[in-house]
């Protein structure tokens, strides 16, 4: 009993009952706002998840279902984040958001605590939304990368490259945008055919062929194929171009298959595809002389 009395005592000289008092009431007072505001974010998405459950409809497609989804997520966690902050700041300077408000207003306190950057990626998220200039699901490239948008945020988009990375692009640095859901694509392939062939008759093979096409793949197609002519002259070949309009997405596909059936029919219709070929002339006489 006498070493505890001597530490109460000792603690004593450095806080007083109220002091400890008010250090143990702040302490519950941050815990209880952050266990808060993590339940506010639980329950806040959740109930987003519910307005967005209906069915897809004529304005709300199931990718701007999920673009606004992940925007309400993200605006409801940026809010509960400030309130959250200013309410443990006011634990340890009372009416410290008035007064800051105040004195600064909101664009003053923003550049006081170096967000120029944060103010420019949400002005710019939301533009963007409300251009409406890309969607999550939709195959886009920004900033220099290109992906499918997986998920929007008013401060930052996340986009996913086909060999699997995810890219976190804040908003300020996406100052265009290339969509490739949006409208028709072009599906274009080149052939090569030998300088010996009759480039009529090679025209008009293709040209049934490409009517054949359409008949396989309309469910794909928007618009041809269709040939286009000789576009250049090669080291080896006569380049023919043959092109089409595609549905979105579509147009690397088309184009693979439109270069097979390409192959399979030059090669029925016995029309040479040239090659590069070596021919070595040897000077030397017999037995190598």
């Amino acid at each position: 009993m006498k070493e505890l009395s001597t530490w109460t005592d000792w603690l004593a000289t450095l806080y007083t009952v109220q002091d400890l008092q008010m250090a143990l009431n702040a302490t519950i007072r941050i815990v209880a706002t952050l266990i808060l505001a993590k339940l506010m974010i639980y329950f806040g998405s959740k109930v987003i998840e519910r307005l967005f459950a209906a069915k897809p409809s004529k304005y709300f497609n199931d990718s701007r279902i999920q673009t606004l989804r992940g925007l309400l997520k993200s605006i409801l966690r940026y809010v509960i984040y400030f309130v959250t902050i200013m309410s443990i700041v006011e634990v340890f300077v009372p009416n410290a958001a008035r007064t800051i408000l105040a004195g600064a207003g909101i664009v003053g306190l923003a550049v006081g605590f170096g967000a120029q950057n944060l103010v420019r990626d949400v002005i710019t998220g939301f533009f963007i939304l409300l251009e409406d200039q890309f969607r999550v699901g939709e195959y886009v490239t920004l900033a220099g990368v290109t992906g499918t948008v997986e998920e929007m945020g008013l401060r930052v988009t996340r986009i996913r490259e086909n060999g699997g990375q995810l890219h976190i692009i804040p908003n300020g640095l996406i100052t265009q945008v290339a969509n490739y859901n949006r409208g028709a694509m072009l599906a274009q392939v080149e052939v090569g055919i030998s300088y010996e062939e009759n480039v009529d008759r090679v025209t008009a093979v293709l040209k049934a062929m490409c009517q054949e096409f359409a008949a396989a793949y309309a469910d794909d197609l928007v618009e041809g194929p269709e040939v286009l002519g000789v576009v250049r002259f090669g080291e080896s070949d006569v380049v023919i171009r043959l092109n089409c309009k595609t549905k979105p997405m579509r147009q690397w596909a088309i184009e693979r298959q439109l270069r097979k059936m390409v192959k399979e029919t030059l090669d029925r219709e016995g029309i040479e595809i040239p090659y590069p070929k070596r021919v070595l002339i040897s000077t030397g006489g017999v037995d190598g002389a």
